[in-house]
């Protein structure tokens, strides 16, 4: 299994909430959700760490919601644009919600900005960052741990409500503006290569993160 490295600054007085990020069909949910059920059985193991809450499909809840469409990314950059704000606003709210509870998210605001990037344009893309919300959003990303999810492996596949890239160029595309997003905002990040295929090792490759991330925490207090 890949060895992961973990650098970081700041402390948190609670355990350091988990982002799993990255490109559609890549796994994420599925981790989420993993990685929930070891806390759940397992948390005795990590002496008295208490139950993360999980935030899970929040860009899927604003697409039913708001009646968008998968399509509306690509046909409509107007339509596009709008979708990736309301999707910023919507996790923002939902992580806001949990401000004395640390949890494990299947995505961040910062997705919205990178699929913007992609599928409407850099400048759009950079309008994002200037919503009242983003400086908070970028705090919560450096204090945490932040997981990007390699594309590869038997993961792309259609269900119906998410945005399918349309061949590996694009999916790889997506994944590179997250690189390239996380380095500009200075947000600390480890990637999950897609070569780490089976779900238990990659549960345990982001607990092995998240142990450093807070280690390092209980040592700067």
């Amino acid at each position: 299994m890949a060895a992961a490295e973990y650098h970081d600054q700041k402390p948190e007085k609670l355990p350091p909430s988990i982002y799993i990020i990255g490109a559609p069909s890549t796994g994420k949910t599925t981790l989420v959700t993993a990685l929930g059920e070891y806390f759940a059985q397992d948390a005795e193991l990590e002496g008295s760490v208490s139950q993360p809450h999980q935030v899970k499909e929040v860009a899927r809840g604003v697409l039913l919601q708001h009646q968008f469409s998968a399509s509306d990314i690509t046909s409509s950059k107007t339509r596009a644009l709008e979708l990736q704000r309301l999707i910023i606003q919507a996790q923002a709210a939902a992580e806001g919600a949990l401000q004395d509870r640390w949890y494990i998210a299947d995505r961040s605001a910062l997705d919205a900005v990178a699929y913007a990037r992609q599928y409407v344009g850099e400048a759009e893309a950079r309008r994002l960052r200037e919503a009242p919300v983003w400086q908070e959003i970028e705090d919560k990303m450096r204090t945490g741990v932040v997981v990007l999810c390699e594309p590869g492996g038997e993961w792309l596949m259609d269900d119906g409500v998410r945005l399918m890239p349309r061949d590996q160029a694009e999916w790889f595309a997506l994944h590179s503006h997250f690189r390239v997003l996380l380095a500009e905002c200075g947000i600390p990040y480890v990637v999950l290569p897609c070569s780490v295929s089976l779900l238990r090792h990659r549960v345990e490759f982001v607990l092995q993160v998240w142990k450093q991330k807070q280690t390092q925490t209980q040592k700067s207090h």
